[in-house]
């Protein structure tokens, strides 16, 4: 089975194009670097989460891994710098892991 790992977090609408900014200074990190977690973003247009809202997830194969993802990107210095950065312009955030369920047919 396996596991996603989900960050949400909420920016002041008014803030969106810095946000955005510091969230492609992001992306290009996780490109440019073979030891990280390739995430895939979102922004809801419609649902539970305001619009103003970015979702970034990875799915892994084990729980491990996801763990494992979570301390290496609290450990690291390039990442720890980019949210020093983007952390003044998020409202709310919080931490996902979800567990994939397959059922037999």
């Amino acid at each position: 089975m396996a596991f996603i790992l989900r960050f949400v977090q909420e920016y002041p609408v008014a803030h969106r194009e810095s946000f955005m900014a510091l969230e492609a200074e992001f992306a290009a990190m996780e490109h440019r670097r073979e030891d990280w977690p390739k995430g895939r973003r979102y922004q809801p247009y419609a649902g539970r989460e305001p619009t103003h809202t970015l979702i970034w997830q990875h799915e892994f194969p084990t729980l491990t891994e996801a763990q494992e993802a979570l301390q290496r990107i609290g450990a690291d210095p390039e990442h720890e710098e980019l949210f020093r950065r983007q952390a003044p312009f998020i409202t709310r955030a919080h931490t996902e892991i979800f567990e994939t369920l397959e059922f037999e047919r």
